[in-house]
C-alpha cells in the first residue's frame, strides 16, 4: 500500500497598506511567512503560493489583530510586535539566537550587522548576521530593516522595492 505525503495546510491573507499589499502565512497565532511591497493582491498571493508550494494556504481572514496592527504601523504609527509568534524551530541555534538580538532593537533604532552580532554573542560573525537577515521571513515582526551596513549604510532588503522600502521603513520609524 502506498502512502500519500501529508501536505499541510496554512491560513494565508493579503491585504492592502500604505506600504504596499501584504501577504500572511501561518497557523493558529504564530506566523510562518510576511510578504510585503507588492503593487498588487495578485502579486502579493503569488509570491506566497511560490514561497508555499508544497503546502496548502487556506486564503481566509487570518489573524485580523495582526493585520491591524501592521495596518497601522505602515501608517506611521509607533507598533511593537514583541508578542507576535514567529516560527524559527527550523532555523539553527545561531538564526535563532541572531533573530532573538534581531526582535531586541527598539522602534526607531538602528544597529550594523557587527553591533547585532555582539548583541547575539558571536561578535565575529557579521557576514553570517547578514545572511541570517537576508533570510527574514517576516520582515517587520523580525524588523531586519534596523539593521544596516557598517557607517550607517542601508544594505539590501528582499521585498519587492529593495532599498527604497527599507529606506521607507526607516523614515517611517523616525517620523513616528
Amino acid at each position: 500500500m502506498l502512502f500519500a505525503e501529508a501536505v499541510m495546510s496554512l491560513q494565508a491573507t493579503v491585504f492592502s497598506t500604505k506600504l504596499g499589499w501584504f501577504g500572511l502565512v501561518g497557523e493558529k497565532n504564530c506566523v510562518w511567512r510576511l510578504v510585503m511591497g507588492h503593487r498588487t493582491a495578485a502579486e502579493a498571493w503569488a509570491r506566497l503560493h511560490r514561497d508555499f508550494a508544497d503546502e496548502t494556504l487556506v486564503e481566509s481572514d487570518w489573524y485580523p489583530a495582526l493585520r491591524k496592527k501592521l495596518e497601522e504601523f505602515a501608517a506611521g504609527k509607533r507598533i511593537s510586535f514583541d508578542k507576535i509568534r514567529v516560527r524559527t524551530e527550523h532555523r539553527t541555534p545561531f538564526h535563532q539566537q541572531v533573530i532573538l538580538a534581531t526582535r531586541a532593537i527598539g522602534f526607531g533604532e538602528t544597529l550594523s550587522y557587527g553591533e547585532l552580532a555582539a548583541r547575539a554573542g558571536s561578535p565575529n560573525a557579521a557576514r553570517a548576521v547578514g545572511t541570517v537577515m537576508a533570510k527574514n521571513d517576516v520582515p517587520i515582526i523580525i524588523p531586519c530593516h534596523r539593521v544596516l551596513a557598517s557607517g550607517g549604510k542601508i544594505g539590501g532588503f528582499s521585498a519587492p522595492q529593495g532599498i527604497d522600502l527599507k529606506r521607507r521603513l526607516l523614515d517611517l520609524e523616525a517620523n513616528a
